[in-house]
C-alpha cells in the first residue's frame, strides 16, 4: 500500500480536483494519511490567482526538501495551476520535485508517479498554451476527468461540488485562469446528471454546480443548445438531491430565465455569487470586466424584480493599476447600494503573464492597497450583521453539515454539541444540538447574530416556534 498526502491551495475548482485525483489514486492502491511525514508521495494541489497562494506552495516545498534530503524515495508533485503557469519553473526553484502536472493532465497522475519510481526521472505534463494549436486540440489539452468521485475528500457527506464547466474566455487583465484552464467549455449535460445520480448514491443532498463564469454555461448538441437555467430543470429531476447552488456568476450573463428558474424550482438555493471587482467604470474598462457599473446596477434590478429573496455576494479587488481614492469612493457606494450577504475583499497582486502585468503600472501603494482593504471590509462587516439582525425571531431550514469548527478545536463530546449548517441563502447557523442531527434539514430559530454567523436553537417537532415560509430577509433596500 502507497501513502499519500495531498494539500490543497485555492478555489472550490481545487477542492474537487484534489477529490478526484484522491479517487483516482485510490483505484492505484494508494492510501490517504495525514501529514507528509507519513507519506511516501506528497502532491500539493496549487493556485495562481494570489501571489501569497503561490509562496505558501513554495514555502511548502522548502520544508518538504528537508523530507526529501532524509527520505529520498520520497516522491513530490506539484499539481495544478501554478504547475501549468511555472511549468520549469517549478524544477528550477525546487529540483528536488519529481512530478509537475497542470489541471488537464490529472488523470495521468498515477502513471506519472509509476514512472518516477521506475526511476524515469522528473515528469512534467501540462496542457497546450491558447496560441500553441488548433482551437480544438486546445480545449481537448485542458479537458478534466470527470466524474471519479471520494466521499470521503468532502469538507461534508451531504454536500458536493459538480463541475459542469471548464476554463474561461472573459480574459480579465489581472486573471490568469484562462490561461491555466484553458478555453471555456461546457460538459455534456448527460454527463453532469450521472454525475449528480452518483453524488445522489453516495448520499449527497446539496450540490454546488462549478465554473469560472458557471452562469455562461452554454452546451451545443447540433439543433440543442443547453443552458445553465435548462440544466438546473434537469438536475431538479434527480431523486436524493435537495438544494442546488451554482458558482461563480458573471454579471452580463444573469438573464431573466435564469433567475426565473431559481424563483421556480424549490430545490435551487436563492444563493448568487457574482463578483463586481469594482465601483469604478475607469477601473472596470482597465479590468476588461465587459460591463459597467450601470450594467451592475442593472442586474441587480433585474435580481430584486425577479427573486427578491435572493442573497447576493460579491468579489472585489482593491489597489488595482491606477486606481484613484474617487475610484475607491465608487467602490464603497456600490458596496452600501448593494448591501451584499458577504463579500471577498483582496488586495492586487501583479500576475506574471496577465495583460495587467503588461501594460500598467502596479502603482497603488501597498499602505494604500491595506488601508482600502481594511475599510471596505469593515463597511461589509457592517452591512452584514444589520442584515443578519433581520433574521432575529424568525425561523430558517437549515442543511445540518455537522459538529461547528469551535466544537471539533475544542474536542466537544456529550448529548449536546454545537452543530453548524447552512441556510437557503448560504449563511451559516450555529446552535447546541448533538451529531445525529448531520445530514438533515433541519429547522433553527435565530435569537442572536453576529456579522458571520445566526445563533440559534433547533425547532422540535413537539414544542417550538411557528416556521415561517421564507428563504432569505426581507428584499434589500438599494436606494
Amino acid at each position: 500500500m502507497k501513502r499519500l498526502y495531498i494539500e490543497t491551495v485555492g478555489c472550490q475548482m481545487n477542492v474537487l480536483d484534489s477529490e478526484m485525483v484522491v479517487a483516482d489514486l485510490r483505484r492505484h492502491g494508494y492510501e490517504l494519511v495525514g501529514t507528509p511525514g507519513d507519506a511516501d508521495t506528497v502532491l500539493l494541489n496549487t493556485c495562481s490567482v494570489r501571489e501569497h497562494a503561490e509562496e505558501k506552495i513554495y514555502s511548502q516545498l522548502g520544508r518538504l526538501r528537508i523530507d526529501k534530503a532524509s527520505r529520498p524515495g520520497l516522491v513530490i508533485g506539484v499539481m495544478g495551476c501554478m504547475a501549468q503557469k511555472d511549468q520549469k519553473i517549478i524544477f528550477d526553484r525546487a529540483p528536488y520535485v519529481d512530478l509537475v502536472v497542470g489541471p488537464g493532465q490529472l488523470h495521468q497522475i498515477p502513471e506519472l508517479l509509476d514512472h518516477v519510481r521506475q526511476g524515469k526521472g522528473r515528469q512534467m505534463a501540462v496542457s497546450l498554451s491558447r496560441t500553441a494549436g488548433s482551437l480544438e486540440s486546445i480545449r481537448r489539452s485542458h479537458e478534466t476527468f470527470d466524474p471519479l468521485r471520494d466521499p470521503t475528500m468532502r469538507p461534508t457527506p451531504y454536500q458536493a461540488y459538480l463541475r459542469i464547466q471548464i476554463g474561461c474566455d472573459k480574459f480579465c487583465t489581472y486573471c490568469v485562469v484562462p490561461s491555466t484552464r484553458g478555453p471555456e467549455q461546457g460538459r455534456p449535460p448527460a454527463q453532469i446528471l450521472d454525475e449528480a445520480r452518483l453524488l445522489a448514491d453516495q448520499g449527497c443532498k446539496e450540490i454546488t454546480l462549478l465554473g469560472q463564469t458557471v452562469n455562461s454555461y452554454r452546451f451545443v448538441d447540433g439543433n440543442q443548445v443547453t443552458t445553465l437555467a435548462g440544466l438546473l430543470r434537469q438536475l431538479h429531476q434527480v431523486d436524493g438531491i435537495e438544494r442546488l447552488k451554482f458558482v461563480t456568476n458573471y454579471p452580463k450573463d444573469m438573464t431573466d430565465d435564469l433567475l426565473g428558474v431559481v424563483k421556480e424550482l424549490p430545490k435551487c438555493m436563492p444563493y448568487l455569487h457574482v463578483p463586481a471587482q469594482s465601483g469604478s467604470d475607469e477601473v472596470l474598462k482597465r479590468m476588461k470586466r465587459g460591463y459597467s457599473l450601470a450594467d451592475y446596477l442593472a442586474m441587480m434590478d433585474r435580481i430584486e424584480r425577479i427573486l427578491p429573496e435572493a442573497a447576493v455576494s460579491s468579489d472585489f479587488i482593491v489597489g488595482f493599476c491606477g486606481e484613484t481614492d474617487h475610484d475607491f469612493a465608487q467602490t464603497v457606494d456600490l458596496v452600501k447600494r448593494c448591501r451584499f450577504k458577504n463579500s471577498f475583499i483582496f488586495k492586487y497582486s501583479v500576475r506574471p503573464g496577465t495583460k495587467a502585468a503588461e501594460r500598467f503600472a502596479d502603482d497603488v501603494p501597498e499602505e494604500v492597497k491595506q488601508a482600502r482593504n481594511n475599510q471596505l471590509l469593515a463597511l461589509q462587516n457592517e452591512i452584514c450583521e444589520e442584515e443578519n439582525r433581520k433574521f432575529i425571531g424568525r425561523s430558517v431550514e437549515v442543511l445540518v453539515e455537522g459538529p461547528s469548527k469551535l466544537a471539533v478545536k475544542r474536542g466537544d463530546h456529550g448529548p449536546l454539541v454545537q452543530m453548524t449548517g447552512r441556510t437557503p441563502c448560504d449563511r451559516i447557523v450555529v446552535w447546541d444540538g448533538n451529531s445525529r442531527q448531520a445530514g438533515q434539514l433541519l429547522p433553527v430559530t435565530i435569537h442572536d447574530v453576529n456579522a458571520h454567523t445566526l445563533i440559534g436553537s433547533a425547532v422540535t417537532a413537539d414544542h417550538g416556534p411557528e416556521i415561517f415560509s421564507i428563504l432569505e430577509a426581507p428584499a434589500k433596500e438599494r436606494r
